[in-house]
């Protein structure tokens, strides 16, 4: 970890920064990081905006318990019980909502007292038979012979430690985290607490919330022009946590439970209360032909961030009633009162026959296996699937198909606002660019009739229907955002498009380019799946070759073209028998005998040192431009390429090299191949287009479409999804490890 998650950064670290930082780097399970956050916001409201009473104070004390208990067991004792929490003494000026609390709190104190007399009589004769031991003389006499071999003991261990402790940091962090998490399990919250949780998720979303003054019984009643939380409402069959009211509308109910419990099961009450709701208080039904529900959503909570592994006792359950085929799922967090306006408006029966009737006819002509992708992927959004995937070989046009699937979904109104998600930039400003240019119909280009946000704006407006991001960006907005500005909502987006979702290649790669901001490939997949898995919305991949990660977050492919398919079709050109460029080296490798002096270079002291090999050292070809970099092995391949290409010609000529410092020196000496070869060469003719180069989309640009650079250098930046047609030529400077690379 860099910095090490258990170490101080800086002095200047706000409370916010640093359970974020603390909760992103394992070391917080999102439960506690949520607990941490609910006191630190009840403390800022407190001391800045003067704002706060009894019950907020009495619920703070409540989770500093659970957060002490918590402390307790990563650190000290994992098996430690705890007794009940022990109630202050009533305020002179309490609520009756706060004396009802207390009363239950003192209740619940005296019947755990009464259970464990017993055990408090026996611990406290225990506690005399050893407070009697400490009086022997004896007892003391030990205990000094056993303080100065424990110091001596220590004082070594100390020294060890010191010695041991930058190996075993990430040992130690590793076993804090797994402490961590175990004593989080054991979290307690009972329900007014979990209410106080659920009132603040809900106020973040956009509803006006709280359990213990925005009660049916305290009066609270629907209002127009206002989103309220109305809780314990009553219903033929017992009151409902909360009812959600969109003006007078009731739009969901909502069951609350504590932590411990089964919260995707409890989703049933919800529907229970769906079902007995009755109309009055000036209350509108939102209508419909639903069966017996009358309220059309329903959720269930129990206040616990959502975790995949554990998916049926966390986070926020959802079900839209409407339909009795539509499947119940979890959320990362709350519908916003827009949101749920919106997918109550969406008559999805509708849509699904405007699709089936809506010709595949405009002004850019669809080939035959883009019309079956489009119908195949229509047909899994009726049939009710969430996520999946089409995989269409490179060149075959993914994103024209895609542009077309989107206007379609997009003019029927099957949903209302598309997240297109690219994992760099050059592929996000080429898809601006194919949005703005391709015409649908009527002349029309697609970004002339519905709204665009391209990849420098953060968030999209109201009448934004496809908004263009970056996996990184995304990753930022969901998982890292400001105290000032929130996290994107769970509804922003309806649809979820991933263009090249495979990433495979990254298993090929050193993860050098600028673009890409993760320390590791499952670090990049973790935050990759949280971000799709973040927002309700139906996903779709987009990829030449699936990787094993892309099937397990996608599904199998639902539609797919190969590339010997499109050969065969004649939409692709197969490529010739490649070339194999054979040096000394690469056939007999590099090795030196034991004994042998190998003059090695000190960064540091800026010298040259010679080395006396232990042992014989043998490098295999499979090392070269990796473990190893020789000017000679490049010098001579570079002279190779200069007989074999033109820098003068229209077929341009793309180089993959193995890192940055690579693509440098294989652009020098390919320019100095070519001025011995031709006598003269452009300098633009060659250049190197990496994440470290200046202005690499600017760069990509100059490349597709002037005439130089002709021969781009390369490391992984070009490797997918950049369009340009003139490239003839691929070198591979490098060995390729990835089939789907390589694909």
């Amino acid at each position: 970890m860099s910095p090490p998650a258990l170490l101080l950064t800086s002095t200047e670290e706000s409370q916010f920064d640093l359970i974020r930082r603390l909760r992103e780097e394992g070391i917080f399970p999102r439960e506690v990081a949520q607990l941490f956050d609910e006191i630190r916001r009840a403390g800022n409201a407190a001391s800045h905006a003067i704002r706060g009473d009894h019950g907020t104070a009495l619920s703070s004390l409540k989770i500093a318990l659970q957060l002490g208990l918590w402390y307790h067991r990563t650190f000290k004792n994992p098996q430690f019980k705890s007794g009940p929490f022990i109630p202050p003494s009533v305020p002179k000026e309490e609520s009756a909502a706060l004396r009802v609390e207390l009363d239950r709190l003192s209740q619940a104190l005296e019947e755990y007292r009464a259970t464990h007399r017993d055990t408090e009589q026996r611990l406290l004769e225990t506690e005399q038979k050893l407070k009697a031991a400490k009086d022997d003389q004896s007892f003391w006499e030990q205990m000094a012979v056993e303080t100065e071999m424990a110091k001596a003991e220590l004082a070594k261990r100390l020294v060890e430690q010191q010695t041991a402790a930058p190996a075993q940091l990430k040992g130690a962090v590793t076993a804090f985290v797994s402490a961590a998490s175990a004593a989080a399990d054991s979290l307690e919250l009972d329900e007014s607490e979990t209410r106080r949780l659920i009132d603040e998720q809900l106020k973040i979303a956009g509803w006006q919330a709280d359990s213990m003054h925005l009660t049916y019984s305290a009066g609270a009643r629907p209002e127009k022009g206002k989103f309220l939380a109305i809780a314990e409402w009553p219903t033929a069959t017992g009151p409902a946590d909360y009812v959600l009211f969109a003006g007078l509308v009731p739009l969901a109910t909502v069951e609350a439970k504590r932590k411990n419990i089964d919260v995707s099961g409890s989703l049933q009450q919800a529907k229970r209360y769906s079902r007995s709701f009755r109309g009055s208080d000036g209350v509108e039904l939102a209508g419909g032909l639903w069966g017996e529900f009358q309220i059309p959503f329903v959720f269930s909570s129990n206040g616990r961030p959502y975790l995949r592994q554990v998916s049926t006792r966390s986070g926020i359950w959802f079900c839209d009633v409407r339909r009795p085929d539509n499947l119940a799922h979890a959320l990362d967090g709350w519908y916003t009162p827009e949101g749920l306006i919106t997918l109550l408006k969406r008559d999805e029966d509708k849509s699904h026959e405007q699709l089936a009737a809506e010709p595949l006819e405009y002004d850019f002509k669809l080939r035959h296996y883009q019309q079956a992708a489009i119908r195949a992927i229509e047909k899994g959004i009726v049939d009710g699937r969430r996520e999946m995937l089409i995989a269409m070989a490179t060149g075959t046009g993914k994103t024209k198909t895609c542009i077309a699937l989107i206007y379609r979904l997009l003019k029927a109104q099957r949903f209302k606002r598309i997240l297109f998600l690219v994992d760099r930039s050059a592929l996000g400003e080429q898809a601006a660019n194919a949005f703005k240019d391709t015409r649908m119909e009527n002349l029309q280009t697609f970004a002339d009739i519905f709204g665009i946000k391209e990849l420098e704006e953060q968030r999209p407006d109201s009448d934004t229907a496809v908004h263009i991001a970056t996996v990184q960006g995304m990753v930022q907005r969901v998982m890292y955002p400001s105290e000032e500005v929130p996290a994107p909502s769970i509804d922003q987006y309806d649809c979820i498009v991933v263009d090249e979702c495979h990433r495979g290649y990254l298993l090929d790669r050193e993860l050098s380019d600028t673009e890409l901001n993760f320390r590791s490939f499952d670090e990049y997949i973790s935050k990759y799946r949280r971000v799709l898995d973040y927002f309700d919305a139906v996903k779709i991949g987009l990829t030449a070759t699936p990787a094993l990660h892309t099937s397990q977050i996608f599904g199998p492919p639902i539609f797919s073209y190969s590339y010997r398919e499109a050969v065969i079709d004649g939409f692709l050109v197969d490529h010739e028998p490649p070339i194999q460029i054979s040096t000394a080296l690469s056939e007999g490798g590099i090795s030196w005998k034991v004994g042998e002096q190998v003059p090695v270079y000190d960064v540091r002291r800026n010298q040259i040192d010679l080395f006396t090999t232990p042992d014989e050292i043998n490098l295999e070809i499979e090392d070269f431009n990796r473990k190893v970099i020789t000017e000679p092995f490049n010098k001579v391949v570079c002279g190779y390429l200069a007989r074999e290409l033109d820098p003068h010609s229209r077929e341009k000529t793309l180089i993959f090299c193995a890192n940055d410092a690579h693509a440098d020196l294989v652009v020098k000496l390919l320019k100095d191949a070519f001025d011995e070869q031709y006598g003269k060469v452009d300098d633009d003719a060659v250049i190197k287009i990496t994440g470290n180069a200046d202005k690499p989309l600017q760069l990509i640009r100059r490349y597709k479409n002037e005439r130089n650079p002709n021969i781009a250098v390369t490391v992984d930046l070009l490797t997918t999804g950049i369009d340009v047609p003139e490239i003839c030529n691929l070198v591979f400077l490098r060995r390729v490890n990835s089939r789907i690379l390589f694909d």
